[in-house]
């Protein structure tokens, strides 16, 4: 084969290798046409063993066409591959998933739910004139129970599942089963006037159910001054009753019992989901149950050294879970306690 015809051979197949390597449609496609065209079996190596037999004044013009071909064939290939490794790094840019470690870091905690609630009534209540108090959750028989108006073996006793510890004489230490004994060490702490909510943890021997719990949160309120009726204790419910949930809800007392206050009350608060109306969550009453309060029994400030005849006084209690289920329409008490961030972190 003469020089003329090798280097049309070699111009034959830069015009194929132009049109094969732009129409490439993969990677792989790409490598397959470097072997095609430059590999050992491809036309640039055979005109390179057939250079050898050639006159010796051709085979400069035939070596300088075979470098010009297997130039312009490699600068086709880099530009493609370029290409495309530019368009696979946009779409994987756009598809990537970030697996390296930490991946996303730590997001900020917040208070628990039962936290926020109750430092938000401490607030209101603050803002009333109230002061905060907190006592320990282990408490005396005297404390929790002799110094309220339930002696040893007041059938009362049983309404609250008392759960005892081994300390001291029996049965004279325990679990506090409501904050009402703060009420106890805050009166014998100080002389009236007294106004004074206390919050915190109690405990009783209950079985866990929709609306209880062994543990929970109360906050309790106690007015001590002179001049004092159950028509300040009306007016204090329902002015707390507005500013928690809102213009528009409003308080109702029902007759109840508790040993420690005498007349003794009931408190329920317009239902948050009817707006008073009726619905599943009220029994149709419009109404729903938040806590107890009452006149301090005389008996109680004897105890504590007060003198009934000079000194009157209210109290009220409630617990924080009920307060967060009634507002937020939470239905299981356990939910609190189950350390479920995806509930934990919607509030």
């Amino acid at each position: 084969m003469t020089a003329s015809d090798l280097i049309a051979r070699l111009d034959a197949e830069r015009g194929a290798a132009d049109e094969a390597i732009r129409a490439a449609r993969s990677a792989a496609e790409v490598e397959e046409l470097d072997r095609r065209f430059l590999g050992k079996a491809s036309v640039a190596a055979s005109v390179k063993e057939q250079i050898k037999g050639l006159d010796t004044a051709d085979r400069p013009g035939v070596g300088k066409a075979l470098n010009e071909f297997r130039t312009a064939v490699e600068a086709l290939l880099q530009g493609e591959r370029e290409r495309r490794a530019g368009g696979d790094g946009d779409r994987l840019g756009s598809e990537r998933i970030d697996v390296t470690l930490p991946g996303r870091g730590p997001t900020r905690g917040h208070l628990h739910l039962v936290t926020q609630v109750q430092r938000e009534l401490e607030d209101l209540f603050v803002g009333f004139g109230y002061r905060v108090a907190e006592g320990p959750e282990v408490e005396t028989d005297w404390n929790n129970f002799g110094a309220l108006n339930i002696p040893e073996a007041h059938p009362a006793r049983s309404m609250w599942d008392t759960l005892y510890v081994r300390l001291g004489e029996p049965e004279q230490v325990l679990l506090r089963t409501h904050t009402s004994p703060m009420q106890i060490r805050v009166m014998q702490a100080q002389e009236p006037p007294v106004y004074i909510v206390m919050p915190g943890r109690c405990y009783r021997k209950e079985t866990l159910d929709a609306r209880h719990s062994p543990m929970f949160h109360q906050i309790e309120g106690l007015v001590v001054d002179r001049g004092i009726t159950f028509g300040d204790l009306a007016g204090t419910i329902e002015a707390f009753t507005e500013a928690y949930f809102g213009a528009g809800h409003h308080a109702r007392l029902r007759p109840s019992y508790f040993p420690f206050t005498e007349p003794s009350a009931e408190f329920e608060v317009t239902c948050i989901f009817c707006e008073g109306s009726g619905c599943g969550t009220c029994s149709q009453s419009g109404w729903i149950e938040l806590g107890g309060c009452g006149m301090v029994d005389p008996n109680v400030f004897t105890a504590v050294g007060y003198d009934p005849e000079e000194w009157s006084g209210f109290a009220f209690g409630f617990g924080l879970e009920r307060m967060a289920m009634i507002r937020f329409g939470i239905d299981h008490i356990k939910t609190f306690y189950e350390n479920d961030v995806r509930f934990l972190s919607q509030f």
